[in-house]
């Protein structure tokens, strides 16, 4: 019989969106926080640059809205991109009031750090690893809540919905969710679902995200009939460590606000050649330098340098990148970073409104899973960690001023196995993985061609044929779960990809260079699409 869990609110990812949702929840609602690892196993305490805010007299939102709107190449939402600025204040003093700290400067004022895209310093942040602290901070306060379960080892496998009592709509009424620890399938059942999944940079080769950021979210919510928008927008950070043992380590963008150059490997400065703002250009304009000095030059890297300035600066402003730096046996103080791009933020992501409502009833998704309109074509620097805090408080506000209208959810039938066996084929599944990574980078990368989209899609529609077949007679596991949700996510960047007839902000394609006059969201609709009154409960 498979064990069956209720609560009040489900919460499917332990990221900074996750845990600022659950802390948002009143004390009297039984919240279940899902982890597919541990707490802070996700993509926050990977997160160095900081947070965006407006803190300086000097600064204002204004600003803040104009730098956001330009840096997303006129795709941005403005209603969304104000309100997410003007609420940007409200939650850095969450964070505070969490015992976060942020780094101050000699005045004991908050110092302010400038990335690229930004007119004016309003980065916030704890040194070099601002996410490391946003993280830990937020897992002990979840930790204290009494009102709160934490599952780790839980990954979600699909979606539940049921018919909505009175209505002819489709709601959300929990999830089949593997227990890693325990090869079980439970249900995890609730009046309220949020997914807090984080992002699906894992798709490609090379990446700055940490194993888990394989799109989960998103694919469960397509499969279930939400819309999904924008997925051709990929951000490939411009600087990941390059060095054979490195595994994904981003170098964080602040080093370049902090003056540090871009050199070619002969020594020769090239970001000028590209913008007027130089190493301070937009993200992508950044990443598509570089590949394209690598690829003129025929060199495997750049490099990054900051050796220029003092010791003491450098091991007060980034302490963590040199220590790191320096377990590869590089000296930041003394010799550049090579570095190379790598798919870093997924702009795209579930459809929702600004409280982060989905097509299905009584779902929420936050953070990088969902598709706000902030980013536009392109997310500016320490816009990410705000968008997840300034979501989740709006999606708890949502949800508890709704709460009480919400009728209980039926039981839901039980996840059934019988029919398949263990697999002693798991070599299919690593194979599969590396295979859909490889050709994603080669022809979904930063740069992109309306052939390399058409075998693009050609090798997505063979692979998934694979994995349905696999997974209608195999036992689930953490890695085929993951595989079947990276083959949707890539089908959807695809999809995406082949529908833009334009150059705009992180989708470049060398068929179609020129940015359209008309600025549009590219939104794709699933055959069960949610709004159609199709109701679906099967597994």
């Amino acid at each position: 019989m498979t064990e069956c869990f209720y609560h009040d609110v489900l919460v499917v990812g332990s990221g900074a969106a996750g845990m600022a949702l659950a802390l948002n929840m009143p004390h009297h609602y039984r919240v279940a926080l899902l982890s597919k690892s541990g707490v802070q196993a996700g993509a926050t305490p990977w997160a160095q640059g900081g947070i965006a805010a407006v803190f300086d007299s000097e600064d204002s939102t204004e600003a803040h809205l104009q730098d956001t709107l330009r840096s997303g190449a006129g795709l941005c939402h403005e209603n969304i991109v104000r309100y997410v600025v003007e609420n940007a204040p409200q939650v850095i003093h969450w964070l505070i009031d969490q015992q976060v700290s942020f780094t101050v400067d000699s005045n004991n004022d908050y110092h302010l750090a400038k990335e690229g895209g930004h007119s004016h310093r309003r980065i916030l942040h704890a040194a070099d690893a601002t996410g490391k602290e946003v993280s830990q901070r937020l897992s002990d306060r979840v930790h204290e809540r009494a009102n709160i379960d934490i599952l780790e080892d839980h990954l979600v496998v699909d979606l539940i919905t049921q018919a909505d009592q009175g209505s002819s709509k489709v709601r959300c009424t929990g999830a089949y969710v593997l227990d890693t620890k325990n090869d079980r399938v439970v249900v995890c059942q609730a009046k309220v679902v949020v997914l807090a999944t984080g992002g699906a940079s894992k798709s490609y080769l090379y990446t700055s995200n940490p194993d888990g950021a394989s799109g989960d979210g998103i694919a469960v919510a397509w499969r279930r009939g939400c819309r999904v928008a924008n997925m051709e927008f990929n951000q490939f950070h411009p600087t990941c460590l390059y060095h054979p043992k490195a595994k994904s380590q981003l170098i964080t963008e602040a080093l370049r606000g902090e003056g540090a150059i871009l050199k070619s490997l002969s020594g020769d400065r090239f970001m000028p050649r590209f913008h007027a703002d130089a190493e301070l250009a937009p993200r992508d304009i950044v990443a598509r330098a570089i590949d394209h000095e690598m690829k003129r030059l025929g060199n495997d890297c750049v490099y990054l340098d900051i050796s220029h300035k003092s010791d003491t600066f450098i091991d007060s402003h980034f302490p963590t990148v040199k220590k790191r730096c320096l377990e590869f046996g590089i000296d930041i103080t003394r010799e550049p970073i090579p570095v190379v791009p790598a798919a870093h933020y997924t702009c795209g992501g579930i459809v929702v409104d600004i409280e982060g409502r989905a097509d299905l009833k009584n779902l929420y998704a936050i953070g990088e899973t969902a598709f706000t309109g902030l980013h536009g074509a392109n997310r500016m620097a320490s816009n990410s960690l705000l968008e997840c805090l300034v979501f989740a408080s709006a999606a708890a506000k949502s949800i508890n001023r709704s709460f009480d209208a919400i009728s209980p959810p039926e039981p839901a039938r039980e996840w059934d196995e019988s029919q398949v066996t263990h697999s002693d084929e798991d070599v299919v599944i690593s194979h599969n993985w590396d295979e859909l990574r490889r050709f994603m980078w080669d022809y979904v990368g930063i740069v992109r061609t309306n052939k390399r989209l058409e075998r693009a899609a050609h090798r997505i529609k063979m692979l998934q044929k694979e994995i349905a077949e696999y997974y209608s007679n195999y036992k689930i596991s953490r890695d085929l779960l993951e595989l079947r949700n990276l083959a949707v996510v890539a089908e959807l960047i695809i999809r995406c990809a082949s529908e833009r007839r334009e150059s705009r902000g992180l989708h470049y394609t060398l068929d179609y260079p020129e940015l359209s006059p008309i600025a549009k969201d590219t939104i794709v609709v699933p055959v069960n699409f949610a709004g159609q009154d199709i109701i679906v409960d099967k597994q």
